[in-house]
């Protein structure tokens, strides 16, 4: 994986430019570890200040510097979307990688469940999850539901490659000398799904951001714990860009268009990498 870590930034733009977006990105959210204010304290400072040299990004109507607030709430809706990737990665390589190598009946079967995954309506299901548990509503269990509805897609890609996987030689050669299915899974044929699971890693993580961003934004979640989607909640409640304070919904839209693009283009770069034609084309060979 190193290898070809090395390789995409010596030969793909896309990847070197999505890198350094998704650094700065992050480098801000590691901010929030100097962070002189708590997150969730309000009117520590004037309220409604425009950006300026003691307030680069201005502060908000509860009386919060925008850019202090900002660093956790990057950093909470970034990790939200790792977590939420890292579970459903796990799910996608589990159901993927068994049902390739099995076949047959049980083959069957998983896809059977995937299938029914990937025609469930996720918004309806997670404003409806929402309502049930109101009261109990964390930015833990949001995660967890999203990871447990969006693996579905990435799991029969995984499973396409297995298919051709288990009828290679190798495996055959490690059936015969005794490995056990877990061995060759994890040995033999994990490495050469590594870079769909990376590609598809970069595509979930925007994908559990944009939801969570969306579902915030109506209140569909705790709006107690702070992320780029809570922010403009809290934003839209205090009529932000009807009383002209547009610092408030500006910065932190601009934040996470970086992030997605950011994450957008290594994805994409990766795809090229995995095809072929696209990487020799590129490296000159």
């Amino acid at each position: 994986m190193g290898r070809i870590l090395i390789d995409l930034l010596r030969f793909n733009r896309q990847f070197a430019v999505g890198l350094v977006l998704l650094a700065i990105v992050l480098g801000f959210a590691l901010l929030s570890f100097f962070s002189p204010y708590p997150p969730n304290d309000s009117f520590v400072v004037p309220p409604d200040v425009p950006p300026s040299w003691a307030y680069p990004m201005g502060t908000t109507s509860r009386g919060q510097d925008l850019f202090w607030l900002l660093t956790f709430s990057i950093r909470n809706t970034l990790l939200f979307g790792v977590t939420v990737a890292l579970i459903s990665r796990l799910l996608a390589l589990v159901i993927g990688l068994v049902a390739g190598y099995c076949g047959g009946l049980v083959d069957r079967a998983l896809m059977s469940i995937n299938d029914t995954f990937i025609v469930i309506p996720l918004f309806p299901i997670l404003v409806l999850f929402y309502f049930v548990m109101k009261d109990h509503m964390s930015w833990g269990l949001l995660a967890l539901m999203m990871a447990c509805l969006g693996w579905a897609y990435d799991a029969r890609l995984i499973r396409s490659v297995a298919l051709s996987l288990r009828t290679r030689e190798f495996t055959e050669t490690g059936i015969f000398s005794g490995m056990s299915m877990r061995q060759i899974l994890v040995e033999e044929h994990l490495p050469y799904v590594l870079p769909i699971v990376f590609s598809t890693t970069m595509n979930n993580i925007n994908w559990s951001i944009g939801l969570e961003v969306t579902l915030s934004v109506l209140g569909f979640t705790d709006i107690n714990t702070p992320t780029i989607g809570v922010l403009i909640y809290w934003a839209n409640q205090h009529t932000a860009l009807v009383a002209g304070i547009w610092w408030w919904i500006f910065f932190p839209v601009l934040l996470v268009i970086l992030a997605f693009i950011g994450l957008f283009l290594l994805a994409v770069s990766m795809n090229e990498y995995i095809d072929p034609r696209s990487r020799l084309g590129r490296s000159g060979g």
